[in-house]
């Protein structure tokens, strides 16, 4: 295998939605014509070289990373809320600490709040076209969390900067009293028994958790287009896509109903819906954040974490939901959870890499906005240095393999039960991922241990790598995609063109805006780190956040 050649590839297949979707579908789901389609998908998405590939690696099922010990203080909520800091330029909006602000001065309160919220969530979907962020929302229960607070913050006894603060989770993680639908229209019909790990963290902090957000269907899909709840409209242009498949979650902290919300990230689906959004969206290291009560989707390239309006917000919610779990193995061998440096501007000890045939591999739009990002960080003194990644393209091939063939696996007897109540695009998805062999997932995993050892041999030398969050910004809502769906690997290939990686080699990464199209939709950056470094990619992200203009999106809720 080549070890200096860029290789990611765009392409060009064949769009399909409406009544020739669903031929589609019937031909790949019928014994007698699925063999040819699905191989010629095969081809076409490059699975058959990774069958071809001669490796000697061993395979890596879990990308687990030494928790090597570093000299930085554990984070201390209390102590870090107490510094003064801004937000950057622009618009503003209202963040956790403004929330915590406005209630310690009696602006307002969590009850106040509450009924805004809730006033808010039915408006959103009641408009037209409805944005469809909040998919589940049981007013008592949401009312009856406000009241707990409001007594808290009378006695002068907030539990945390979150007490009261509207907080929304994805549809894939377990939260009382809802059930967890998978973004499906068949699961979740009875509540969940208990919380996760992760909502379990917010609740006990006094977060006021407003319901279920909105998610492509079993987080197969990249847009947010679901067939079953609706799709979920981009505040900022509500005819295009916000992005998947947090989609929800992102659309939700857009439109002002939460400053911060809870996503999930398996191939780009906190990141991608993040940059859309023109908000910002934490991955983190593999292992650092509870997946215990989570969607059991994509065990191995499966992350919990936050998106939110600002960096503060998203370092706030990532200080409390992570670090070790007796629930969860995969978190208990990690090093203290911290934001040392959030406030360091002096960028003079960062080097930044760029892989610049990957970097342009994007819109115009979008190689200008990452190329002025790096300028502003030169100027706060980081250095940028020319670096490679090698074997782009088998790992992006690796990674379709085992997410797809891990749902697949673990939805094995509801597809046999339900395969006509799924959305068109996850059966397309399903199918497909049903024909991978036992070979082919073991090819994909020896190419995990590559890419694990060609991203740490880059950050040795640099502390990031900067590319675009996504190729292109939001695209447009196609009319004959509504209601049932598409299925565009073109554009789809196009949007995750820089998220796989992260995933598949289970180090943390970042996404955030940098600027607007001429259409006005977000333009997002991302940085991918060293492992367990989740808080220089924060100290990074709120220095560019002082630089970088934000503007309103055109659907926003002021509840403060």
């Amino acid at each position: 295998m080549s070890t200096t050649t860029y290789d990611l590839e765009s392409v060009k297949l064949p769009r399909l939605a409406g009544g020739a979707l669903r031929v589609f579908v019937t031909l790949m789901e019928n014994p007698v014509t699925r063999g040819v389609i699905i191989s010629n998908l095969l081809q076409s998405g490059g699975i058959t070289k990774l069958r071809d590939l001669t490796l000697d690696d061993p395979p890596t099922f879990f990308p687990r990373w030494d928790a090597r010990s570093t000299p930085v203080a554990p984070v201390d909520l209390a102590r870090f809320t107490q510094t003064t800091r801004t937000h950057g330029k622009g618009f503003a909006f209202a963040t956790t600490r403004a929330y915590h602000d406005a209630y310690r001065a009696g602006l307002t309160t969590p009850m106040r709040v509450a009924e805004q919220v809730l006033a808010a969530i039915e408006e959103s979907n009641a408009r037209t076209p409805p944005l469809r962020a909040i998919i589940a929302c049981q007013p008592d229960d949401v009312m009856a969390q406000a009241r707990a607070s409001n007594e808290r913050w009378r006695a002068g006894k907030p539990l945390s900067v979150f007490d009261g603060v509207p907080v929304a989770v994805k549809d894939e993680v377990d939260m009382v009293p809802y059930g967890t639908t998978w973004g499906t229209r068949f699961l979740g019909k009875t509540p969940a028994r208990a919380d996760a790990t992760v909502v379990a963290r917010m609740r006990a902090a006094g977060a006021l958790l407003i319901g279920k957000a909105n998610m492509h269907e079993i987080g197969i899909g990249v847009t947010g287009l679901n067939p079953h709840h609706g799709v979920t409209r981009n505040p900022y242009n509500v005819a295009h896509f916000t992005g998947g498949s947090s989609s929800g979650s992102a659309t939700a902290v857009a439109a002002g109903l939460c400053p911060v919300a809870l996503g999930a990230d398996g191939g780009g689906s906190i990141r991608i819906p993040a940059a859309f959004c023109g908000l910002v969206g934490l991955k983190p290291t593999f292992g650092r954040v509870s997946e215990f009560s989570s969607a059991a989707l994509c065990w191995s390239v499966a992350h919990n974490g936050p998106i939110g309006a600002t960096t503060e917000d998203v370092a706030l919610m990532y200080a409390l939901i992570a670090g070790p779990d007796p629930n969860d193995p995969h978190t208990l061998p990690q090093p203290p959870v911290t934001l040392d440096r959030f406030d360091d501007f002096d960028l003079r000890d960062v080097t930044i890499g760029v892989f610049t045939p990957w970097l342009e591999h994007a819109s115009p739009a979008m190689i200008a906005g990452c190329r002025q990002m790096l300028d502003a960080f030169q100027a706060m003194g980081a250095r940028v240095q020319e670096i490679e990644i090698p074997e782009l393209e088998a790992a992006r091939v690796a990674h379709v393999v085992t997410i797809t063939a891990e749902m697949s696996a673990v939805l094995a007897q509801a597809y046999q039960t339900h395969r006509t109540d799924f959305g068109l695009d996850v059966r397309t998805n399903l199918a497909l991922a049903r024909s991978f062999t036992a070979r082919e997932y073991l090819q994909a995993q020896r190419v995990r241990t590559r890419a694990m050892r060609h991203f740490q041999n880059v950050l040795d030398h640099v502390n990031v790598i900067l590319t675009p969050a996504t190729g292109c910004t939001a695209p447009a809502i196609p009319r004959d995609a509504l209601p049932d769906g598409e299925s565009d690997l073109t554009t789809l290939m196009e949007i995750m063109r820089f998220a796989p990686p992260a995933n598949l080699t289970g180090l943390p990464a970042i996404a955030f805006p940098v600027g607007y199209d001429a259409a006005g939709l977000p333009i997002g950056c991302q940085l991918i780190g060293r492992a367990w470094e989740e808080h220089t990619l924060l100290r990074l992200e709120h220095a560019a956040e002082q630089v970088i203009e934000r503007r309103q999106p055109q659907v926003h809720y002021r509840l403060l």
